[in-house]
């Protein structure tokens, strides 16, 4: 009995407390506080709420301000017309598990299925998936590492107590305001139907924020929702590189837009920093068969595709690793392919593309998205390919990452081809664009039908009047 209770000590330690630990100590996988200088992200679990998260967006609106919504998925079902409202209004959605559960009681499967089911109703309400994630009282397991894919892990840096009605808005004001700094990660409650809650604690939390808005307003503060802390965070940190070797990946930025210029390449989505472009060129590789049906051959359409280094440069300087440079990369990546899907569906210069293709040193678990990997044949384009992506990662990259490993960097900057079948990306558009092309092919087909009726017509009648 004895050594059944040491070694489920032990199976908990590592599955549960020391992941939690480890996060909530050193930041390890997850993103709990900003760098920046002027703003704050409010973060808000637990909801939506019928009642409460209608005031706390109006609220909002008042101040100008952008938060993150973290969904119960279970509280979020029957509440679409709030998810639409939250994005429609600037804010960003995450995850928060279909109920409000902890991961240290759930097997890895669990958390995973919780996690999609969840967000297949946002995206059912919204149109896109969700790309962060807080797990319940942001406990983690040592799975939930690997087990998110593409989601982000999102902590905080300040925590109130204020699903408790007892503590009153007028201390929840106090504590507050001692947290009136920047980067900041507030979590607050828009719904208090979990268990430990109250009912109407989110009244409290209401009249608190409205105070501590009006004088963070006051005192030059602005609102931000997670993804913008996360990315005003990194440009605060790429701006510590030196002078030297920021006129240097300046000139090469200058020299890509110039590229971009030439060549006719379209940005994917409205951000300034999006994942890649593409131009609609002809394939002149080697004829390829794929793994789920179909082929491609030298001359057929394809939308060639290419990172954005303003966004490689900026990830790059403050990860740890290549391998953690490619990690997020293809993280940017999965979160855009969506946004491709519907460029590509929408651009007729690409409707007749066979495939998107694209060559990259970022390849590791790009199978997972969809694209089929291939080797380059050797020859001159394989060997100035490496000879470029090498001096790529040298200009635009934090050059001490890659002396401490050499094996992995000489995994990194080995290139390969990308493909990936028009159906696949097709698969990726989001559901209204799906349904608008849906809705387009059928009009199409009735007028097809017509037409075709109409012609056998006068084609029949022009018979008779001949035969006449």
């Amino acid at each position: 009995m004895e050594n059944l209770f040491l070694w489920g000590f032990y199976v908990m330690t590592f599955y549960a407390f020391l992941p939690g630990v480890i996060s909530r100590t050193f930041g390890f996988r997850v993103f709990k506080k900003g760098k920046v200088d002027k703003e704050i992200a409010l973060t808000f679990d637990d909801g939506p709420d019928p009642v409460y998260t209608p005031q706390l967006l109006d609220l909002l609106t008042r101040y100008n301000a952008k938060a993150t919504f973290f969904v119960v998925g279970s509280h979020a079902e029957g509440q679409e017309a709030l998810l639409r409202r939250m994005q429609e209004e600037g804010h960003t959605i995450g995850i928060h598990n279909y109920v409000h559960k902890s991961n240290w009681v759930m097997r890895p499967r669990t958390v995973r299925r919780q996690i999609e089911k969840t967000n297949d109703i946002i995206e059912q309400a919204t149109g896109t998936r969700a790309s962060f994630y807080r797990p319940p009282w942001g406990i983690v397991n040592v799975f939930d590492y690997s087990n998110l894919g593409y989601l982000r892990i999102i902590l905080w840096s300040a925590m109130f107590g204020d699903w408790r009605k007892s503590l009153g808005a007028d201390r929840l004001k106090k504590r507050m305001m001692r947290k009136l700094r920047p980067g900041e990660v507030l979590l607050l409650h828009d719904c208090g139907n979990t268990l430990g809650a109250d009912h109407d604690a989110p009244r409290n939390m209401l009249i608190a924020l409205e105070a501590y808005m009006e004088e963070a307003t006051k005192r030059g503060y602005t609102f931000v929702a997670i993804e913008e802390m996360m990315k005003l965070t990194d440009a605060k940190r790429t701006m510590r590189r030196s002078l030297g070797k920021r006129m240097i990946i300046s000139l090469w930025l200058m020299w890509e837009q110039a590229f971009h210029t030439l060549f006719r390449l379209k940005k994917v989505g409205n951000s300034d920093t999006p994942a890649f472009h593409y131009r609609v060129t002809k394939y002149n590789g080697d004829d390829l068969k794929f793994s789920e049906g179909g082929s491609i051959a030298k001359g057929d359409s394809v939308a060639e595709l290419h990172f954005d280094n303003r966004m490689l440069s900026n990830i790059a300087a403050t990860s740890k690793s290549p391998l953690a440079t490619g990690i997020r990369m293809l993280r940017e990546v999965e979160r855009a392919l969506p946004q491709l899907a519907d460029q590509l569906s929408a651009d007729p210069d690409a409707k007749h593309i066979k495939a998107v293709y694209g060559v990259t040193m970022i390849h590791r678990g790009a199978d997972r998205l969809g694209f089929e990997i291939f080797k380059l044949k050797e020859g001159l384009f394989a060997k100035s390919t490496r000879i470029y992506l090498k001096l790529l990662l040298k200009v635009l990259t934090n050059t001490k990452q890659y002396s401490k490993d050499r094996q992995k960097k000489s995994e990194v900057i080995s290139p390969r081809m990308l493909l990936m079948p028009v159906q696949k990306i097709v698969s990726y558009a989001t559901v209204q664009t799906r349904i608008i092309k849906e809705e387009v092919e059928r009009v199409t087909d009735s007028v097809d039908r017509v037409i075709s009726g109409a012609a056998e017509e006068a084609s029949s009648m022009g018979s008779k009047t001949t035969a006449i």
